[in-house]
């Protein structure tokens, strides 16, 4: 159990009161989830109905697991999703209380139609509350909570304080949509957390590793491409914020959405050059972390991944042709291997695992010498290593230091889990009798030996030099057994396989370090066989010891664990570890107030840390503004705190006097209009809460029903159905031919059906912006050529004005238009757009009738709409050959999607049809179509 330190305290006094609302804003790494989950055990009792919204799929699993650990296990955190079964089922559990975690998506669908007891729900629990904003479903969950319980709690929080900078008043938004009046801010810097931090600090020893000679020049040159990309960009577009567009701001991915963004409005305006600019950044970006996380071999794969891509361009990108970016490809070769004169043929000869020790191995091509140069920060590594390890041997030797807390275990942290894989390989090969900077020869070999393999394969495959290139990448994957070129390179594949398979693995999937025993003889036995009653005789050891040594745990002291930065469960693998030594590879600020408040938490635990940080790198720049951004976050929110004027929250249903609308009515004098105190009324679909329309329409005070829909999205008034598209759903509509379907089945049904095309909002209200979807105009006649077929396998009919070229999307819609003249289409520039045409189509109009708009279209089906699995029914329509027309007829041939999936091809296609049949049977069974 994570202990509590007196700011958690602190903050948990501030916020427990049940009968109070607030948002708490806490710095990355000072144990957020300590407080939620201490907060939510408090609220442990079937007594009270405490939510938890917004929590990720990992997140959820881990509040749950930290809570049993904390006690609250009858019955605890509980998960409500899809997989819950019926609404019966969730009102169930809603009634026996408790804490239970909800999608957002579920908790909207189950307060619109009472499923859930909105009066008895003690509190809403909010995660991520950043994220907030007047579009999110959290703003509808807070509105319709507020409406039906004005006396429950709701708690908001978030430990990204930079996501609440970057717009206009983005905290009185948050404050305004979640209904909050009050606001804790608790930064690094904040007095109470200062003092308990400051008391007790680690042993921090800051490495500062300079780069190679060759890695240097790279670098260097990577920012002079950097900063002229930047130039370049400020140049095209006068709408940039021009302070924004600078260094070190380039480094953080967030830049790419900033300025995204900004052009958004204007993306149909955007010309290919600064869109080109923009994908240049981003690949610069990835340039300079690959360059301090990569291998060579495989960085020098990634710069011949980039120059075969921009041969193939018409137009390459300017910093290409640059004398910086050949600095970066020469250097990026020389770090890998030599050419000399001879010509480099294809890779030839197996592998003999002493060529090295012989001279040059059989397998290398004629005119190539292998450089191999090892990234600095592994040699310091093993050196750091080596320390520690004399450490542990002076501590384990010395009986007066006594029985001390804490482990011998050394927890390795990177970036990223590509990079924690590459420091637990070069660690399983190292070999500290080769000269300094060759630890890790024999590992470089063997991935030099794979890009070869790969590349000339792909080049015998008749591969572009794009593709050639990228094959090379693969320098991780061995290759395949029917391709290995003798019996020695199988040999050495499977001694790597068994040393694989004796590696100690690590709880929470991290990959595990060596041990700094000496490495166990393979093991030619299978893994079922080494539990057999007779395991001592098949592997020919004498005593229980000998298999100890081969299959026991490890000493602590023998451990080495290597893990990437993650999010809060950092804080209780330390705790589970509590290890003495840690070692960073990369600077991270989030990790190391975790190890601050580790420390903390353990008194009398000496933690020495090794911090590794590339100097004068990019790496260093992007911690250090890091640092200073999250500061700068915090200052700005404590400031507009201290200026900002706090709403007053009336009752929501009184807030708009719209709630009394007009409606006519033919049996009162004619059709005259009369006064009807109840709101507006709207149908929508299931499926459709997924979008931001239907909490718009709930704020527009038109009250949303959610149904099972098999005809049209929203049912405005009896004659009027609506089926929403956004952009991208309305183009694969139409290369699917789903669209076709839909407007058929809807002027089957409505008088006046409705094709809505929702632009988003703040982007560019043009349909140019169409060229940017990806696999748009895939072949020609796609309109007509995807007509689904019915359950029968008869195709519906089609035009022939599109054979013979790719249309285009205006084309399409005017075809569509003559097909089905009834149809009307509606633009909206937004959802709020949206929201204000319906509310215009609804006056004087009658309303829907919710149990009516169910059953349209689904006579054939009695059940639509009432207890209907529509998750079944969505995962059954992604597949390949059902559609909207024939999934009711599927739905009626089996009990489940299990029993489909085990169909024979044969009555598959009794069902859809030959062709579509076969289609979809290859798909469920081979994943092709």
């Amino acid at each position: 159990m994570s202990t509590l330190l007196p700011f958690h305290t602190h903050i948990l006094n501030e916020i427990h009161d049940p009968s109070t609302s607030e948002l708490v804003i806490l710095g990355r790494g000072l144990g957020l989830r300590r407080v939620l989950c201490t907060l939510m055990k408090i609220y442990d009792s079937t007594q009270n109905l405490v939510l938890v919204v917004n929590a990720t799929q990992q997140e959820e699993g881990e509040l749950i697991e930290e809570l049993q650990i904390m006690g609250c296990r009858k019955p605890g955190l509980r998960s409500v999703d899809y997989e819950m079964g019926t609404s019966k089922h969730r009102q169930d559990l809603y009634k026996g209380g408790g804490l239970l975690s909800v999608t957002s998506r579920i908790l909207v669908v189950d307060m619109l139609q009472k499923d859930i007891p909105i009066e008895l729900i003690t509190g809403i629990i909010v995660l991520h509350a950043d994220e907030v904003t007047p579009l999110h479903t959290l703003s509808f969950i807070a509105r319709l909570y507020r409406q039906g319980n004005d006396k429950g709690f709701l708690k908001a929080f978030t430990d990204r304080p930079e996501a609440i900078t970057h717009e206009f008043s983005p905290l009185k938004t948050i404050l305004k949509e979640l209904k909050l009046r009050k606001v804790h801010i608790y930064p690094r810097f904040h007095e109470e957390i200062k003092k308990v931090l400051e008391r007790k600090r680690a042993d921090v020893i800051e490495l500062y590793q300079h780069l190679s000679e060759p890695m240097s020049e790279i670098h260097d040159a990577v920012i002079q491409c950097l900063n002229a990309t930047i130039a370049e960009l400020k140049k095209s577009r006068n709408e940039l914020d021009l302070d924004m567009l600078a260094l070190p701001a380039a480094y953080f991915p967030q830049f790419d959405y900033t300025v995204r963004k900004q052009l958004d409005p204007i993306w149909n305006k955007v010309g290919k050059s600064t869109k080109a600019l923009m994908r240049d950044l981003k690949t610069l970006r990835n340039m300079t972390n690959y360059l301090l996380s990569y291998d060579s071999v495989r960085f020098h794969s990634y710069c011949e991944l980039i120059i075969a891509s921009a041969k193939e361009e018409k137009d390459p990108s300017p910093w290409i042709m640059s004398d910086a970016a050949n600095t970066i490809f020469k250097n990026a070769k020389r770090r890998c291997y030599i050419e000399t004169a001879a010509r480099m043929d294809d890779v030839q000869g197996g592998w003999d695992a002493d060529a090295e020790e012989a001279g040059r191995p059989q397998w290398l091509p004629q005119g190539m010498e292998p450089v191999l140069e090892e990234l600095p920060k592994w040699t310091l590594l093993s050196e750091v290593l080596e320390e520690i390890e004399g450490e542990i041997i002076q501590i384990e030797g010395n009986k007066s230091f006594g029985k001390t807390p804490g482990t011998n275990t050394t927890l390795i942290m990177c970036a990223s889990t590509a990079a924690a894989h590459l420091i637990e390989e070069f660690l399983s090969a190292l070999d500290q009798s080769k000269p300094v900077g060759q630890y890790g020869r024999r590992m470089m070999l063997r991935k030099l030996k794979w890009w070869l393999y790969w590349k000339n394969r792909a080049a015998r495959e008749g591969k572009t030099a794009a593709q050639a290139a990228a094959a090379g990448l693969f320098v991780d994957e061995e290759p395949p057994e029917d391709d290995i070129l003798d019996e020695a390179l199988k040999k050495k594949d499977q001694e790597r396989k068994d040393q694989r398979a004796r590696r100690r693995r690590v709880r929470g999937g991290a990959p595990a370090g060596p041990s700094r025993e000496p490495s166990v003889p393979p093991v030619t036995a299978q893994p079922e066989d080494v539990w057999a009653v007779d395991d001592m005789q098949l592997l020919n050891m004498d005593s229980a010891s000998d298999f100890d040594t081969h299959f026991g745990l490890l000493a602590p002291q023998d451990t080495v664990i290597v893990r990437a930065f993650a999010d809060d469960s950092d804080d209780r693998v330390l705790d589970e570890i509590k290890p003495r030594f840690i070692v960073m590879m990369e600077p991270n600020m989030e990790f190391i107030r975790r190890i601050e408040v580790y420390r903390c938490a353990h008194p009398g635990l000496s933690v020495r840390v090794y911090h590794m940080v590339y100097a004068n790198t990019c790496e260093e720049h992007k911690y250090l503004a890091g640092i200073r951004r999250e500061k700068e976050s915090f200052e700005r929110l404590i400031r507009e705190r201290g200026t900002m004027l706090m709403p007053i929250y009336g009752d929501p249903r009184l807030e708009s006097s719209d709630a009394v609308i007009k409606t006519i009515s033919s049996r009162i004098a004619g059709g005259q209009q009369k006064l009807n105190a109840e709101p507006s009324k709207v149908v929508v679909d299931m499926r459709e809460f997924r979008s931001t329309l239907p909490s718009l329409l709930d704020a527009s005070n038109l009250s949303v029903i959610p149904a099972t829909l098999t005809v049209g999205d929203y049912i405005l008034t009896p004659e009027i159905c609506v089926e929403r598209k956004s952009l991208s759903d309305l183009v694969s509509s139409f290369n699917n031919g789903r669209l076709y379907t839909q407007c058929e089945i809807m002027s089957l049904h409505y008088k006046n059906p409705v094709l809505l095309i929702e632009f988003e909002e703040d982007k560019a209200f043009t349909l140019e912006i169409v060229s940017d979807i990806k696999r748009y105009g895939r072949a020609p006649g796609r309109f007509q050529n995807n007509k689904p077929k019915d359950g029968g396998g008869k195709t519906a009919p089609v035009a022939s004005q599109f054979d013979g070229s790719t249309p285009t999307i205006q084309a399409k819609l005017a075809m569509l238009v003559l097909t089905f003249p009834r149809v009307r289409i509606i633009w909206a520039s937004s959802p709020y757009a949206t929201a204000e045409i319906f509310k215009d189509l609804k006056v004087d109009r009658a309303e829907p009738d919710a149990a009516k708009a169910i059953t349209v279209g689904a006579e054939e089906d009695p059940d639509a709409g009432a207890g209907v699995n529509v998750a079944a029914e969505e995962l059954l329509k992604s597949l390949p050959g059902i559609t909207e027309k024939n999934v009711k007829y599927v739905m009626a041939k089996v009990q489940n999607v299990r029993e489909f999936c085990d169909l024979s091809l044969k009555e598959v296609q009794e069902i859809l049809g030959v062709d579509s049949g076969r289609i979809c049977w290859q798909f469920m069974h081979k994943g092709d179509r």
